[in-house]
């Protein structure tokens, strides 16, 4: 069956002039891959970031709207996300949502609540966070709909913390539209208070959304235009707003390095990198602003675009150098474990391209016992796993079956 991006792929090679083992040898893909994607296949998105630099155009280009494949096996989630679900999005009817409020909190309270579900979240524990959201999405309500003046503002701006929370453990999980649902909730009433920087950050949350679902051009044009919106004086800047902006700039670099536009990424790499220098140190306090920043996070974020590009060989040669090396992340300080960690993926990946197949099994090991929770959610991690079960020749070791089993792969 033939798809739209099929017909896309298949339209530009002959624009270029170019047999499907021309761009097969353009691409450093094999001829069968070439041949699967014209055939309407399912392939990875790496294989058409390398379709699109080849056929220079963005990757955007090749998407089309089309029916989607069956959802399967998904009937879990729903059942485990259901008082979540039902604290974040009562149903409406004419007269008023029917919200289902909870005890109202005072607001130190709800301050030091979030502040735990958050350390809970950056520790991996994911179970328990999923199980404290709906009780402090309804005690961040019932504190806008008791609390009177002042107070209330401030329980508004609560409000706003406990769903960029949300939408920041929904977006990790893989729930999009509900995350969607909260970080948009959380935006609206920010610039509703008058709360620019959460705004802010509630939008970085949101590039991060879109780009995980390939929405590259939107989540580029968002980033960069919030960043000049709160574009810092660096004499007078506050760290945090040093951070939102820097992360802005990260979700620039990222969805023009997937989109095919190096030099734009490279200018906001750029960018990126004169916040982070003005910081002078890893920075990570939410709600303040949405992850970790600093000069070893904008490093991090740089050898991912060479991972984007194949670049197995640069992506290890940097990836214990510079800001890398042990003695400058003892000066600027460690990135959280969701970027350490993610960047150690893509590392795993380049051991995996060389056939250095212990070496990738080792790193993954070493993700899995920090952080095994979060690596359940991350395709690369199965991406990478089920390279090396393909391309082994020797008997699987038990590592490599537990971590296959672990991450849901098969053989």
């Amino acid at each position: 069956m033939t798809t739209g991006l099929a017909e896309n792929v298949r339209n530009l090679r002959r624009t270029a002039g170019w047999s499907q083992e021309q761009l097969a040898e353009a691409t450093d893909l094999s001829v069968g891959t070439v041949r699967k994607v014209e055939q309407g296949g399912d392939v990875r998105m790496e294989t058409l970031h390398a379709l699109a630099r080849a056929l220079d155009v963005p990757t955007s280009a090749l998407f089309a709207t089309e029916t989607t494949t069956p959802v399967v096996g998904d009937e879990a989630n729903r059942r485990y996300l259901v008082e979540l679900r039902k604290a974040l999005m009562p149903p409406v009817g004419l007269a008023a949502p029917m919200t289902v409020l909870g005890q109202a909190e005072e607001l130190s309270a709800l301050r030091r609540a979030t502040a735990d579900a958050h350390a809970l979240y950056w520790a991996d524990r994911y179970d328990s966070v999923a199980k404290r959201l709906p009780g402090l999405l309804r005690s961040a309500e019932a504190a806008v709909e008791t609390l009177e003046g002042e107070e209330q503002q401030h329980a508004v701006i609560a409000r706003c913390h406990a769903l960029l929370l949300t939408g920041k453990y929904l977006t990790q999980v893989r729930q999009y539209d509900m995350a969607y649902f909260a970080l948009a909730e959380a935006i609206r009433l920010s610039r509703e208070t008058g709360q620019t920087l959460t705004a802010a950050t509630g939008v970085v949350g949101l590039c991060w959304l879109l780009l995980r679902q390939d929405r590259f051009d939107e989540s580029e044009q968002l980033a960069a235009q919030t960043a000049a919106e709160i574009e810092p004086r660096m004499s007078e800047a506050t760290p945090a707003r040093l951070a939102v902006w820097g992360e802005l700039w990260l979700r620039v670099a990222s969805a023009t390095a997937r989109n095919n536009r190096p030099d734009v990424a490279q200018e906001a790499r750029r960018m990126a990198g004169t916040a982070a220098s003005a910081l002078n140190g890893e920075h990570a306090k939410f709600p303040d602003h949405w992850g970790g920043f600093g000069p070893v996070t904008a490093e991090l974020k740089a050898v991912e675009d060479l991972a984007l590009l194949g670049n197995a060989r640069g992506v290890l040669r940097r990836s214990d150098e510079g800001l890398l090396s042990s003695k400058a992340i003892r000066n600027f300080g460690k990135p959280t474990a969701p970027s350490w960690d993610r960047h150690r993926l893509d590392v795993a990946k380049a051991h995996a391209t060389l056939k250095q197949h212990q070496d990738a099994m080792d790193v993954l090991m070493s993700v899995r016992h920090s952080s095994g929770e979060w690596i359940k959610h991350q395709p690369m991690a199965r991406y990478v796993m089920t390279d090396l079960l393909k391309t082994r020749k020797r008997t699987l070791t038990q590592d490599m079956r537990d971590m296959a089993a672990h991450l849901g792969v098969t053989g």
